[in-house]
């Protein structure tokens, strides 16, 4: 496997199960239902937009803003970690509902809470942070517009997805991505702790 293979790959899939598209697609449809077809596709862009915009202030004011606290890449890893660890954690218990914040008829829903935090939330934000000092800004940058472009796709197919794979199917995937999520957030401690106390 070459370098950059593998840096695609380290941070692709990180982002990818952070931002958890599939997962969303019952929300959008709840919040678009009764809608046109030219609102629908205005909901999906304005909510692209604000994830994809949202993601790209943090990467800018983030690595700054915590030089400025004095806090370390390894401090931020073990915290961010943490964090993704407990997130990742309440969407896998049965009675937490990551909809509950969808339950909007506003014309700007595509903003919130579509865009974010459901999109671009802390689990997004966290990991974006620690892919920008691990990788660099361009590795980062692309993992996040192709995450976007595919965040796109779903919410433009949704309807399709939803039939094929059901709802049970969608449920199924976002465990799964909740759990792989979990042993990201592990990793990202262990990383810390080593960087923090073994070097």
């Amino acid at each position: 496997m070459s370098e950059l293979t593998r840096i695609f790959i380290l941070t692709f899939i990180p982002l990818f199960v952070a931002i958890d598209a599939i997962a969303n697609i019952p929300i959008f449809l709840s919040i678009t239902e009764g809608t046109g077809e030219k609102q629908r596709k205005r909901i999906v862009r304005d909510a692209v937009i604000t994830a994809t915009a949202v993601a790209i202030i943090f990467m800018s004011i983030g690595k700054g803003t915590l030089v400025i606290l004095g806090i370390s890449i390894p401090d931020f890893q073990i915290a961010g970690g943490l964090l993704l660890f407990v997130i990742s954690v309440k969407l896998l218990m049965p009675d937490y509902q990551k909809s509950a914040l969808a339950h909007s008829h506003d014309k700007e829903v595509g903003v919130f809470p579509l865009g974010t935090p459901l999109i671009t939330g802390p689990a997004v934000l966290t990991t974006t942070l620690i892919l920008l000092d691990t990788f660099g800004l361009l590795a980062t940058s692309i993992a996040l517009i192709l995450n976007m472009l595919i965040v796109w796709l779903t919410l433009a197919k949704a309807d399709l997805i939803m039939k094929i794979v059901g709802p049970s199917g969608i449920r199924a995937f976002s465990k799964i991505m909740y759990i792989l999520l979990a042993a990201i957030a592990v990793m990202m401690v262990r990383k810390g702790i080593i960087g923090a106390f073994l070097k």
